[in-house]
């Protein structure tokens, strides 16, 4: 049954409904910040009441307050270096570069379509975590700890994924760490930082690929000027026309997206 079908039969409440695309879109606040957001509202309680209880964590309402303010403080950076986010947007931004439309396609349109296509691909991650971690953690059925150990698990699973061998290795020397039969037993600030190398490498490889085509035409059109002895006239006045013809003729913006989303691998 589709949601539309529920959300007619009335079968599905409308934070049910919305709740995948909430945690889809705000992965880390489903994995971490959601959790303890829903204790915010009895450690207020104890705070003004000046009841300085501990919680079933065994953690005082000033650790809880800590911990709360400080995942917060984190949640925009970790969402981006958990998340396909910045492949997204590192290749947006060297397909603007390419055709030269600096001026042309601003910053913040970039940073939305990645943040939509992240919300795309991560959509199954978020509700793994929405589903196995929150959800029993707001039922009361597990405790705060149980809760980011399960969630843990499918972030983890999307990471190592898209983690090359070669990169994990080096950031676990680095670290210390031995060398372990299998690279989900790694520690999380581990794979999260071999994550993040191996998204940068992917993202200029997929960069370069797209570069080529308008770099072509400029070398072509810099040519013709200089044959033809107008050197004065800039190449880019006279090649932005033609990169964008060659982009709207191919489909251009179809297959940037295919190729970025296709180039998650599944886990």
């Amino acid at each position: 049954m589709t949601l539309t079908d529920r959300g007619a039969t009335g079968d599905a409440s409308p934070r049910r409904r919305a709740a995948p695309w909430i945690a889809s879109a705000l992965l880390l606040a489903a994995a971490v910040s959601l959790p303890a957001a829903a204790q915010q509202q009895d450690v207020l309680s104890n705070v003004l009441s000046g009841t300085a209880t501990a919680s079933k964590d065994g953690m005082s309402v000033k650790s809880q307050i800590l911990v709360l303010m400080t995942l917060l403080g984190l949640l925009p950076v970790m969402v981006m270096m958990m998340t396909s986010f910045t492949r997204f947007v590192i290749v947006l931004s060297l397909l603007r570069q390419a055709l030269g439309l600096q001026q042309g396609l601003p910053s913040r349109v970039i940073t939305g379509i990645a943040l939509i296509l992240t919300i795309l691909v991560m959509r199954p991650v978020g509700e793994q975590v929405w589903t196995q971690a929150f959800l029993p953690y707001d039922r009361d059925q597990i405790s705060l700890e149980q809760a980011l150990r399960i969630a843990e698990v499918p972030v983890s699973r999307f990471m190592l994924a898209q983690t090359s061998k070669a990169a994990l290795g080096q950031v676990a020397r680095l670290a210390g760490e031995s060398e372990q039969a299998r690279p989900e037993l790694h520690s999380f600030p581990v794979k999260m930082a071999a994550f993040v190398l191996s998204e940068l490498k992917t993202a200029f490889q997929i960069g370069a690929m797209l570069f080529i085509p308008f770099l072509i035409i400029d070398l072509v059109v810099s040519s013709v000027l200089m044959a033809m002895g107008m050197m004065m006239l800039s190449p880019l006045v006279i090649s932005l026309p033609f990169k964008l013809l060659l982009f709207v003729l191919v489909d251009g913006w179809t297959l940037t997206v295919s190729t970025l989303v296709g180039s998650i691998h599944g886990y």
